[in-house]
């Protein structure tokens, strides 16, 4: 009984404490006394507390391009830009690398110490959202941007009903070509560049390949790569167009690439590289290996290319030529299926309502500001994600890009277990350039490994 009375005593102690700092405390800079009679100024009591300064953490990838070589000042410039509209939201920006940026995120989340806000594609941006590691973002979209942006970009925005990426910049995937070569050699008219769509066939596609070979013998006529999985939605997409297949079903459930017809497709390609018409030693070769010979004017055709590679390739070609963009040529010419590049914003939860709500305003200035917007959107150079917004480009293949966006298909990033998905690809792939596999074989077997890691994968977030 005794112990009983001594805690109640204590804590009233603790609040009469409590009750005379309070009246002590001296009311904040800009903000309205706690004294009221009505609801309305309890209201606007607290919209004042929540405009207190919150400073917030930005990792970001290069998702834009350098200013003056200086690659983040085009962030430093964006955060100023962002600072005049909301001075009461500091941010802090840490720039990272492709090459050790995703291992230096897996490090912060492992030590509790993620950023508030990354700008990232979906593949590790669902994963982290699969794993209960961010903030869901769906009152920042209203009826109309649900209806302005296609559901293939939903579909890598989102978790089941939940959004978590704020989707912004997109460019398909599809193959690129020396214009320039064909020219020279008077072949252009193999090439569907007449066409709208540029919709073409495997046996066109082979053509072209063979009048590379005959006429200018000095330059390859088309490259693969299969040494790690750097840009394997280049190689996955090329092969599936050319076996008219689906990399993934479309829910991303099972693995639908291990067709007869791609089967038939991988065997044309490990002969093609006998017959001269592909790189030879694509087997050990990596995507950036492909892309420099590209660049260098040694190869005719890059499969793995997009309208933000081609800007952000311009100034790195060693020789002058004129590149524009291609579909995937189809076994039967019926339209392809492209993956599209996706990138967006996403907030980390890290148990802080003000740094999330921060956050909030900070992507949404970088997505919609009226000047700001537009300005990141061309500077990323890729087009936007919205139907609505086009025409930022005065080039010929950004508004093929434009059109080309009625291609998009489902990506695979939607698959639970795509992480551990892709890591089977380029070994199968490896053992039938190196013949020790049929292409059915190879496909075959990736197929059987990726779908076990699908329903592991599945089983473990369900049981979450």
């Amino acid at each position: 009984m005794i112990d009983v009375r001594k805690r109640i005593t204590s804590f009233i102690s603790i609040l009469l404490m409590v009750s005379m700092i309070a009246a002590c405390s001296p009311k904040q800079e800009g903000g309205t006394s706690n004294e009221s009679n009505g609801s309305k100024d309890n209201t606007a009591s607290k919209a004042e507390d929540s405009s207190q300064p919150v400073e917030i953490t930005w990792w970001n990838f290069p998702t834009y391009q350098a200013l003056d070589g200086e690659v983040g000042k085009y962030e430093k410039q964006l955060i100023e830009a962002f600072n005049q509209k909301h001075p009461e939201i500091k941010v802090n920006l840490e720039m990272i690398t492709f090459d050790g940026g995703p291992q230096k995120l897996n490090v912060a989340i492992a030590t509790n110490s993620a950023p508030d806000v990354i700008y990232d594609a979906p593949g590790r941006i669902i994963d982290w959202a699969k794993k209960d590691l961010l903030a869901p973002i769906d009152d920042m979209f209203t009826e109309e941007d649900r209806n302005d942006i296609a559901p293939a970009f939903w579909k890598q925005s989102m978790v089941s009903d939940k959004t978590y990426m704020y989707p912004i910049n997109t460019a398909p995937f599809m193959m690129a070509v020396n214009k320039t070569v064909f020219e020279k050699i008077g072949a252009l008219d193999l090439l569907p560049l007449d066409k709208p769509d540029r919709t073409w066939t495997f046996d066109e596609y082979k053509k072209a390949l063979t009048a590379v070979k005959e006429k200018a013998p000095e330059v390859i006529p088309s490259g693969f790569y299969a040494k790690s999985q750097a840009g394997d939605q280049g190689t996955r997409a090329y092969l599936a167009n050319l076996g008219i297949s689906r990399f993934l079903n479309e829910e991303g459930t099972s693995v639908e690439i291990n067709t007869k017809e791609t089967g038939a497709a991988l065997d044309w390609l490990v002969q093609a590289e006998k017959d001269g018409l592909v790189i030879p030693g694509s087997a050990s070769l990596a995507a950036a290996d492909v892309n420099d010979l590209f660049l260098q004017g040694k190869l005719a055709f890059s499969i793995n290319y997009s309208a933000v590679l081609r800007a952000q390739n311009a100034p790195l070609k060693q020789t002058e030529f004129e590149d524009v963009l291609l579909p995937f040529p189809t076994l039967d010419g019926s339209e392809p299926k492209l993956e599209p590049y996706l990138g967006g914003m996403a907030i980390f939860n890290n148990d802080d309502e003000a740094k999330i709500e921060a956050s909030k305003k900070f992507i949404d200035f970088v997505a919609n500001d009226p000047e700001w917007g537009k300005k990141s959107l061309i500077q990323t150079g890729g087009l936007s994600v919205r139907n609505s917004v086009t025409g930022l480009y005065d080039d010929s293949e950004y508004e093929y890009s434009e059109l080309a966006r009625k291609f998009v298909t489902d990506p695979p990033t939607i698959a639970d277990g795509y992480a551990e998905v892709r890591t089977f690809w380029f070994p199968e792939l490896q053992r039938a350039l190196l013949g020790s596999a049929t292409g059915e074989e190879a496909l075959n077997t990736f197929a059987t490994k990726a779908n076990e890691a699908i329903t592991k994968a599945k089983a473990a977030n369900t049981t979450k």
